[in-house]
């Protein structure tokens, strides 16, 4: 069991619409980890909730994406049905809602890219993170040790991520844990 403190912050990582069921980039189950992030919400003082939130000519969208090189189908175009949150995702009034990918020329898969984010964590004196949300082999994956090296204790709420290559998941988790992450459940969070 892991207890939360006034210390913590939850980061809730693009669970929007296009990354879901029926989306243009959808990942396999994400729908799964509506519930579960939900359930861990209340345990929080400090929330954030990240977005792509790209303009209609970003860098990474193509007409025949490769995927493996970073182009993707259009996705998350700022302000359109595909960039909101899932609509089962409790976002509470007072999250932080932060943007990422709104420069044209430049892809950002981190939370912390661009964001100011680190520094709004630490002004308000949160010292670990708890990251979960879409995608464990992208944008999670990025998320996480950009916080470690911003100098925060990184938590990785395993059952609250999911993977575009799903056969990924395992080595992906892996990899963050030897990198300094601590990897829990959600029902390991109170």
């Amino acid at each position: 069991m892991i207890k939360v403190k006034d210390t913590d912050a939850l980061i809730v990582v693009d669970v929007q619409n296009d990354f879901c069921a029926g989306g243009t980039l959808a990942v396999p189950n994400a729908d799964q980890i509506i519930h579960p992030i939900n359930s861990i919400l209340k345990a929080f003082e400090h929330i954030v909730f990240s977005r792509d939130w790209h303009p209609a000519d970003h860098c990474s969208f193509s007409d025949s994406p490769e995927f493996q090189d970073k182009s993707w189908p259009t996705h998350c175009v700022e302000n359109s049905p595909g960039a909101e949150f899932h609509p089962d995702l409790r976002v509470p009034v007072d999250a932080l809602i932060v943007n990422k990918g709104t420069s044209p020329d430049k892809e950002a898969y981190s939370a912390f890219d661009g964001t100011m984010l680190a520094e709004i964590l630490r002004s308000q004196g949160v010292r670990r993170v708890f990251i979960t949300g879409l995608t464990l082999d992208y944008c999670v994956r990025e998320t996480a040790p950009d916080a470690l090296r911003e100098g925060f204790e990184v938590v990785l709420v395993e059952d609250c991520t999911r993977a575009v290559a799903p056969d990924e998941t395992n080595a992906i988790v892996k990899e963050l844990r030897e990198a300094g992450v601590e990897i829990v459940r959600s029902d390991e969070v109170s």
